[in-house]
């Protein structure tokens, strides 16, 4: 239990820090359209730690100029607060804001108990939105209490898009100037990553190893009560030096020594419900096949590399890979689109996109495509997946070529991902 005192002291300092960001400059999100102010059911944003989600919130409520409130639950001076504290939580915020109309709750599932409160709060017609780092927690209590009642919207790292907003880089001119300027940007991005405050930190060895440290500890051993902590961290490292890869949970089981493959595949829920790793199901018009042999991604680039002993090579074909997947992933959770991975015994293709159950485009990625045996397998992948699946639109993504190329009677569009990123308006 907090003491009320304590607690209005706590909630003003936050009032006063939410004041400060009126004359921030802040990057305009995709996501932010899909946030309905006007819903009466709760808004829920989730995303890894550090994405931005509580400024994606800020930006729907501020800019809109709604009168709420906010509560940051992932200040340490609230880890004591118990759900039957939250009635106290809201008659401060009364005495603090005056009326309001919108309730902005930051990173509420670490209160127990806490769908209880805001279904009440929903029940009496207030506005609620809601940020979360671990997509179980929310999701399972929201599908038992608020059925119906809730809206979920994913948030990643910026997108390069975002990126070269913060930056100050054009997006739309084509110029020798402007395109040598995006050029410079991508290949920062492409190594440094996206989490928006990497911008304006200088040690971001330290930061993301913090970061990794914070998902690992607190989002999923301490919720899940993990036993075998060190085993698991060993595997999420490994996870993130090989990834992409296929997980493979009788051999991760194998090589940390877990005692069945059941944990392994537990502890890999974990990090992808932490949103640490995101996870491509294989293509397949069976669900059996789609439910096995998964590729996983680390949600960012800068989660690969830049981690103490994290000692994994500057590979740029998987680092461009994960920034297309990731640009994908996020695409299609605004559009109601899918996307797969193709690997069969004739080959594979790293990316289709499907619109139920008709596949809309293949996409294969390759940092160089100038060597011909790269290009010949790039194109082999894209022809695999035409032929298996009557898609037309094949697209080979590369770090800096560009082009269109005709063979077997197919087309396949050539084009580097820092113009393709820009194209999808994300």
């Amino acid at each position: 239990m907090i003491d009320k005192r304590i607690l209005e002291l706590i909630l003003t300092d936050q009032q006063e820090e939410l004041e400060e960001r009126a004359d921030e400059a802040l990057c305009p999100r995709r996501e932010e359209v899909l946030v309905d102010t006007k819903s009466s059911q709760a808004q829920v944003i989730i995303g890894v730690r550090r994405s931005g989600k509580s400024t994606l919130c800020y930006q729907a409520l501020h800019g809109n100029g709604l009168k709420f409130a906010y509560v940051d639950f992932d200040d340490e001076r609230l880890v004591k607060l118990e759900s039957d504290q939250l009635n106290d939580v809201l008659e401060i915020l009364y005495k603090i804001y005056g009326d309001f109309d919108y309730l902005f709750l930051d990173e509420i599932q670490n209160v127990e108990g806490w769908h209880l409160f805001v279904n009440r709060i929903l029940r009496k017609k207030m506005h609620v939105i809601i940020t979360g780092s671990n997509a179980k927690l929310l999701s399972s209590d929201l599908a038992t209490h608020l059925t119906g009642r809730n809206k979920e919207i994913a948030l990643f790292p910026f997108s390069f898009k975002e990126f070269c907003i913060m930056k100050s880089v054009d997006t739309q001119r084509r110029t020798t100037k402007a395109e040598g300027f995006r050029r410079a940007a991508f290949d920062e991005y492409l190594k440094q990553g996206a989490f928006p405050e990497l911008l304006s930190i200088e040690d971001k060895k330290s930061y993301v190893s913090s970061l990794v440290e914070n998902i690992l500890k607190r989002d999923i051993e301490q919720r899940y009560k993990i036993t075998y902590k060190a085993a698991f961290e060993n595997m999420a490292h490994h996870l993130l030096n090989v990834s992409p890869t296929i997980v493979v949970t009788t051999d991760l089981a194998g090589q940390f020594h877990f005692r069945s493959e059941h944990t392994a595949k537990n502890y890999v829920k974990y990090l992808k419900e932490a949103y640490m790793l995101i996870g491509i199901q294989k293509y397949s018009q069976k669900s059996k096949v789609r439910s096995v042999q998964e590729k996983v991604y680390a949600v960012d680039v800068a989660m690969m590399d830049q981690r103490e002993n994290a000692f994994a090579g500057d590979n740029l074909g998987y680092r461009l890979e994960t920034i297309v997947a990731i640009h994908l992933i996020r695409k299609c959770k605004i559009e109601g689109l899918d996307v797969y991975y193709l690997n069969d015994r004739s080959g594979e293709c790293d990316f289709l996109v499907c619109k139920g159950n008709k596949v809309v485009q293949a996409i294969q990625v390759s940092y160089d495509i100038s060597a011909d045996k790269t290009r010949k397998r790039e194109i082999n992948g894209l022809l695999l997946a035409a032929r298996q699946t009557k898609c037309d639109d094949l697209l080979l993504l590369t770090d800096h070529e560009s082009g269109e190329i005709e063979q077997n009677g197919r087309k396949m569009k050539i084009q580097p991902v820092y113009e393709w990123a820009t194209e999808l308006e994300i």
